[in-house]
């Protein structure tokens, strides 16, 4: 038999924080660097992997710039292999869009030293989504390496698979060995110890080999460089007579790997099950739950306000806020790294992150206020020279490519006096009146307000060349109905005295609430009972809240021997927010106490809870606010909604599509190294539906759930444990990370938690699109900015419509290159379809292109130059990119 040929690939896996911050492992990070430098000579045997993420050269750089041409160099030449990420991220937390904004953003540091590695490398991910592969393709990437998730089931006992994504793309995929990516890092080029060492890693490696290629990573956490590349490969030389060594970059190998590998296996889906072959570690999913709800209100926020609203501002001539949407993407970004987001991390480093994604939404929130400012011609300069131009306006926005109407809630605010900032003086404030009885004005027609309480607040507004103004301000929300807002478009709304009535479309009557489709009752001891008008389908005991123990660390669940579940008790307070005629609402109130385990000599702790059960006219969804007040520690607080459907699966929203999981029951025993977890990963929405009865649970972003197998699912709250890595778990003996007490990750405090609750038909969930519009409604809702002090304003006609049986939408933003605007949608379903996108002004030219905005082909268009029509395959991302032809 022929010899094998053994790669040898140098590599450090280097966290940017973990159990110590950035800036300790910087302090490391920046001698490793240079050490690796100087040891990078010119020879072909001289290469290093540098991890996969270009942020720690970018890290690098900041602090040694004087190394930038040497690093350039050895980019170039291929010998230091940089990204194609910006930071190894968790793939199953961030969405769709933020995983290839991490892989643009790599693209384009790779691109400035001189070229990536076209290798998509994930070597300590908890667990990978369908869609990678995928997305491999879309970057034009052939292979992929990863570890955790795949493994120790039948048919998986090879190093090289064809991973195959939901659109029929593949990658070869090299699956790390059960030591993963430190399987060679205690080799050392010393001929005495080395041949008991190979020994041992030259065994794991040969009995997996699918080929004659092998790979032999050579590195560690947060290693240095190995002292001694080229003498570790000549003693292996002589150690493997028969074969060949070589010290090869990643890309190299599967080249190589690749010319062999015709015969390797299929897989396809999620990989997410590694337990009887390594740690997977799913139980990040639910710790610091607060954590990943700011993350997902910031990318929110970029994804859906700031990017659209700077692409229109651009593609329409204005100024180019790339430069900084791109800086607040980063900052998402580097909260994104599987450690850090996951919440497996030391205090500091979770405070870090919190800072980071603080930032991240500031940015995403300042950024879309300017352009949309630019894009209306609201200018408050001109208003502060000339108070007698401005007047009160209510601009809505619709940041979705589909006309919208229904209920708003916005806050509007009216002037009672100035504040006065700076040294005392003879400057008197101006007074005025506060809020009056006021209704909204479309064009001619009146619109009825509801009233939704009214409080005094500061308000401070801002122009670039003049300070702030501060005033006291009455604030008030109200709701009121809009007939329609056109696909990006924007419409304008004015102030008129006095009320109007209107009939009622949400009401509260005795301890119901109701519109035309849905109605919700209150019972006694605050019992919840969702009734569907339209199918009679009736989910008594909807929704419920309990809490059970939670002696695990930040890595897995694990609960108490003895642990009963702590549910409602006693007394709920039950009050009315709101009675129609557009919004209903009910505020519940109740505690819950729980007994603590021993390490807590049974000292009662509390839980008090404030949930805001939410109806507006014509919407099929219950909104629900859920306040906690968090005093318990070691426990797990969830949600449980009841479907009424036993047995079956739960369609769960992912990265460009939903996928479908059963509940999980595991032979007690079987998987000794780690318990698989019941919990999975959710975006956006779960459902649970057969025929026509069903329920969806639809949050902001990302959050964990469980199916049980009566059909309750249930939302992870919160994770409350005070350990970074415990050793002594019955569910994973052993630490998986190095420990630190996490007394943050107790998660004491006030917490808000937003979901909502919609019955749904088993052909709504399976059409693909029902769901994610849903969301868009309740979580994408037309946007309202209220301008105490508008400019004359001149508003663009805007109407970008998306059409397509099956088609979703993904994105809008700004192309990469030039002016023009990046559409993005994916086909949701098994089947092809046509598409089109609509646009309300002349497009001068459509391209076909990946996800990283290369370019396929031109399209031909359509409607005197103001529709783009497509194809899309089962499962298929489509992007296009559209210039403009002229600016309204």
């Amino acid at each position: 038999m022929p010899g094998y040929t053994f790669h040898l690939i140098p590599h450090t896996h280097w966290d940017r924080e973990w159990y110590l911050p950035h800036s300790v492992f910087l302090a490391r990070l920046i001698p490793a660097i240079d050490d690796l430098l100087d040891r990078l000579g010119s020879g072909p045997q001289h290469t290093f992997l540098l991890d996969g993420q270009t942020v720690l050269l970018q890290d690098y750089l900041k602090v040694r710039p004087d190394r930038q041409a040497r690093v350039a160099e050895l980019v170039r030449s291929g010998r230091l292999q940089v990204g194609p990420w910006y930071v190894l991220a968790d793939e199953l937390i961030p969405s769709g869009e933020s995983l290839i904004r991490n892989l643009l953003a790599g693209q384009a540091d790779a691109a400035l030293l001189g070229g990536r590695s076209d290798v998509l490398y994930s070597p300590d991910a908890f667990g990978h989504p369908a869609v990678l592969p995928q997305l491999a393709g879309e970057f034009g990437l052939r292979f992929g390496v990863l570890w955790r998730g795949l493994g120790g089931e039948p048919g998986q006992d090879r190093d090289l698979y064809r991973w195959r994504g939901p659109d029929g793309r593949e990658i070869l995929l090299y699956h790390l060995p059960p030591d993963g990516y430190e399987v060679g890092a205690a080799l050392p080029a010393d001929a005495e110890r080395l041949p008991r060492v190979w020994s041992r890693v030259r065994s794991a490696l040969v009995e997996r080999a699918a080929t004659r290629q092998i790979a032999v990573f050579v590195g560690a956490d947060h290693h240095a460089a190995h002292p001694d590349m080229p003498g570790l490969q000549a003693l292996l030389g002589e150690l493997e007579p028969g074969s060949a060594v070589r010290i090869s970059r990643l890309h190299d190998f599967f080249v190589a790997a690749a010319a062999e590998a015709a015969a390797v296996s299929v897989i396809a889906g999620e990989l997410r099950w590694s337990y009887g072959y390594t740690w997977t570690l799913q139980g990040v999913h639910g710790t610091r739950a607060p954590l990943k709800r700011r993350h997902a209100a910031a990318e929110l926020a970029l994804a859906t306000l700031a990017d659209p609203l700077v692409a229109l501002v651009l593609a329409r001539g204005g100024g180019d806020r790339r430069p900084l949407l791109d800086y607040a993407w980063r900052r998402l970004l580097r909260s994104e790294f599987h450690d850090s987001i996951a919440g497996c991390t030391s205090d500091a480093v979770a405070k870090q992150v919190e800072l980071r994604l603080e930032d991240a939404g500031n940015l995403a929130s300042e950024i879309a206020a300017s352009s949309l400012n630019e894009l209306i011609g609201n200018d408050p300069d001109r208003v502060r020279e000339n108070p007698e131009a401005g007047e009160p306006q209510l601009v809505l926005w619709n940041p979705v490519p589909r006309p919208r109407s229904g209920v708003i809630v916005a806050d509007l605010t009216w002037f009672r006096r100035d504040v006065l900032v700076g040294p005392p003086g003879n400057k008197i404030p101006r007074e005025g009146v506060g809020s009056p009885l006021f209704h909204l004005v479309a064009g001619d027609s009146p619109l009825p307000v509801q009233s939704l309480g009214q409080r005094t607040a500061h308000e401070r507004l801002d122009a670039a060349r003049h300070y702030p103004d501060q005033d006291v301000v009455d604030r008030t929300r109200v709701a009121f109905e809009i007939r329609e807002v056109p696909g990006l478009g924007l419409i304008v709304l004015g102030v008129s005295p006095g009320s109007r009535s209107t009939a009622k479309g949400a009401w509260i009557s005795g301890g119901t609430l109701a519109n035309d489709l849905i109605e919700i009752r209150i019972g006694a001891r605050g019992r919840i009972e969702l009734a569907d008008r339209r199918t009679r389908q009736r989910y008594p005991d909807l929704l419920t809240l309990e809490s059970t123990g939670d002696i695990g660390d930040t890595y897995t669940y694990a609960a108490p021997a003895r642990d009963p579940i702590t549910r409602r008790a006693g007394k709920t307070a039950t009050r009315v927010l709101a009675d129609g005629p557009y919004v209903a609402a009910v505020e519940l109130r109740w505690t819950l106490e729980r007994a603590e385990g021993e390490r807590r000599n049974q000292a009662r702790r509390s839980i008090e809870a404030r949930l805001i059960l939410t109806l507006y006219a014509g919407s099929p969804a219950v909104r629900c606010s859920l306040l906690v007040h968090n005093r318990a520690e070691d426990h797990r607080l969830r949600a449980r909604i009841k479907t009424g459907l036993p047995g079956g699966a739960a369609t769960a929203g992912g990265q460009f599509g939903a996928i479908s999981r059963g509940g999980i029951g595991v032979e007690a025993g079987r998987y000794p190294r780690e318990t698989p977890v019941t919990t999975a990963p959710a975006q956006r929405f779960v459902a649970r539906a057969a025929k026509n009865r069903g329920l969806a649970l639809l949050t902001p972003g990302f959050f964990e759930y469980e199916l049980e197998r009566n059909g309750d699912l249930l939302l992870t709250v919160l994770r409350a444990i005070g350990q970074l890595s415990r050793e002594d778990l019955a569910t994973r003996p052993g630490h998986a990370g190095w420990p630190v007490a996490t007394p943050a990750a107790q998660c004491l405090g006030h917490h808000l938690v937003q979901f909502a609750v919609a019955p749904v038909s088993q052909a709504q969930v399976e059409s693909g699109t029902h769901l994610p519009q849903l969301w868009e409604d309740l979580f994408l809702p037309v946007r309202p900015v209220w301008l105490r002090q508008a400019s004359p304003l001149c508003l663009p006609a805007i109407d970008i419509r998306l059409e397509g049986a099956g088609l979703v939408y993904s994105a809008i933003k700004p192309a990469e290159q030039g002016r023009s605007l990046t559409l993005r949608c994916y086909n949701a379903t098994g089947q092809p379809t046509a598409g089109t996108w609509h646009l309300s002004a002349p497009v001068s030219g459509a391209r076909r292109a990946r996800a990283d905005e290369h370019p396929l082909h031109d399209i031909r268009l359509g409607e005197g130059s103001r529709s783009v029509p497509f194809h899309a395959a089962p499962h298929e991302i489509v992007t296009i990119v559209v210039t403009l032809a002229q600016s309204d």
